[in-house]
């Protein structure tokens, strides 16, 4: 942790305008932020939902056109126990916390002509809460950009804002951030799902689309974050201008009685 004389030295401000600094640009973010969920609610709502419905969709129907029609599905019939499961006291933590994220709760699969299991696409723990978050990330990217461009006198830069959320919601939802199979017939745990449409392909493949599985969703992940909060710095101080501006206070005389 740096020291008082430290900060002052290598940005030539005391410590205490630094953290005020600082502490006002997080205050800015989540003005911006909040007054884009407040305003465009709808649309947070409505783009989380369309992306997360798509991160479950997309992939069984792929696997369904390239490979062979899905002709199984199913809930994990052990999910009425997880409750106990959870609450259990004979079980260690440390086992729970183990076995929870790799816990499939449902799957689609598709049997082979041969015996067995063609492919097969489950979700779990993990991979919901995965969705979840990119979904609601999308969703506060896209409130955030018509939010800023409502208050924009210019919006011509929101189109390449929203160029970039648009991107971020395919790249979820074909296969950059999206969890492979967790069923046999697959050849590896987490891959994308665009790999998953090719049959035959070798350990070595397989293996360099589940590191690239894994590094693209933290490459998007990041990458969304960061736009939120630009997006909710901008916004922040577009409101602020805006509520501070002549034009937004009352005229004189307005709302308040005059004595003669």
């Amino acid at each position: 942790m740096e020291r008082p004389d430290e900060l002052v030295f290598w940005t030539g401000r005391d410590s205490r305008t630094v953290v005020r600094e600082r502490g006002q640009a997080m205050k800015r973010i989540a003005r911006g932020i909040g007054g884009a969920l407040r305003a465009r609610a709808g649309m947070l709502v409505s783009v989380a939902a369309a992306v997360f419905a798509l991160d479950l969709l997309v992939p069984p129907a792929l696997l369904s056109l390239v490979r062979k029609p899905f002709d199984y599905f199913t809930f994990n019939a052990w999910l009425p126990e997880l409750p106990h499961y959870i609450l259990s006291g004979d079980v260690p933590l440390q086992r729970k916390l183990e076995f929870i994220p790799g816990l499939a709760l449902f799957w689609f699969s598709a049997d082979s002509p041969f015996g067995g299991v063609d492919w097969g696409f489950a979700v779990t723990v993990s991979d919901l809460v995965r969705m979840l978050a990119f979904s609601l990330l999308i969703g506060v990217y896209f409130a955030l950009v018509f939010h800023n461009r409502s208050l924009s006198a210019s919006p011509i830069w929101a189109s390449g804002a929203s160029g970039g959320g648009a991107s971020g919601a395919l790249a979820s939802v074909l296969g950059i951030s999206t969890g492979g199979c967790t069923v046999t017939g697959c050849g590896a745990p987490v891959i994308p799902v665009l790999g998953l449409g090719f049959a035959g392909l070798t350990s070595g493949t397989l293996a360099f689309l589940g590191q690239l599985s894994r590094v693209g969703t933290m490459v998007v992940f990041t990458a969304l974050a960061i736009g939120v909060v630009y997006l909710g710095w901008r916004a922040g101080g577009a409101s602020a201008v805006r509520s501070s501006s002549p034009s937004s206070l009352p005229a004189p005389g307005l709302g308040h009685s005059q004595s003669p």
